[in-house]
C-alpha cells in the first residue's frame, strides 16, 4: 500500500468523530425517519417489505374498517413469494407470509395499508391477507408449525380489530366474490385452524 496515498485524519476530524460518538442515540435522527414501514405490526414477524407498487397506502382502520382475515396459499415457495411481492411488475402482495417448515412469519405490508391479495377491491380494503407457503394439492406443506404460528397471528389480528374468530370473518380466498382462486384448498383443516385461533 502506498503510504503517501493514505488519507490522514486531521485533529478537527478526529474531534468531530469523538463528539458525535458522545451524543446519546436518542438525540440522533432516526435513520428510518419517514419510513414507517420499517417496523412490524405483529411483534413475532420479520419485516420483508413488498414493493410500494404492489399495495395502496392507506390509514386503516380509520379510512376503512378491518373486519376479516383472508387465508391464502401461495402456490410458490416462501422465497419466491417474497420475490414476487418485491417485484413492482407483479401488482400483488399480502400483509403476511407464513413459512411451511417452521411457521416463520414475514410482514410484507403494514396493516394500515391495503394489500392487493383478494382480487376484489372491497375485500382488500376491509381485510388482512395472510399467505401460507405451499400448494393447494400438497397438504403436507400445512405443517403443525405453520398452523400454530398462523393461528397466533390471526388471533392477534382479530384481537386488534375486534374481529370475531369464526368462519364468517376468517375466510378462504375462494370465498371472495368474483375470485377464480381455490385456496387454501381441501387440504386446509378449517375446524382445527379455527379452534387454534380461538385458543391462541
Amino acid at each position: 500500500m502506498d503510504m503517501d496515498r493514505v488519507p490522514r485524519l486531521s485533529r478537527r476530524r478526529l474531534l468531530k468523530g469523538a463528539a458525535l460518538a458522545a451524543v446519546p442515540y436518542a438525540l440522533l435522527p432516526d435513520a428510518r425517519a419517514g419510513a414507517h414501514t420499517a417496523s412490524v405490526d405483529y411483534p413475532a414477524a420479520e419485516w420483508r417489505p413488498a414493493s410500494s407498487s404492489n399495495y395502496t397506502v392507506s390509514a386503516r382502520p380509520g379510512a376503512y374498517a378491518i373486519d376479516r382475515v383472508i387465508i391464502h396459499v401461495t402456490q410458490e415457495t416462501y422465497a419466491d413469494t417474497l420475490a414476487i411481492f418485491g417485484n413492482p411488475q407483479k401488482k400483488v402482495s399480502a400483509h403476511y407470509l407464513v413459512r411451511s417448515a417452521d411457521g416463520h412469519v414475514a410482514q410484507c405490508v403494514r396493516e394500515s395499508d391495503i394489500a392487493w391479495h383478494a382480487g376484489n377491491w372491497t375485500y382488500n380494503t376491509r381485510s388482512i391477507g395472510i399467505e401460507h407457503e405451499g400448494w393447494v394439492d400438497r397438504p403436507a406443506y400445512f405443517t403443525d408449525a405453520m398452523y400454530e404460528e398462523s393461528a397466533r397471528l390471526t388471533a392477534a389480528v382479530c384481537a386488534e380489530y375486534g374481529i370475531p374468530r369464526d368462519r364468517e370473518h376468517i375466510i378462504g380466498h375462494y370465498q371472495v366474490p368474483g375470485t377464480d382462486h381455490t385456496d387454501p384448498g381441501p387440504g386446509w383443516d378449517w375446524v382445527r385452524y379455527i379452534r387454534m385461533v380461538n385458543f391462541a
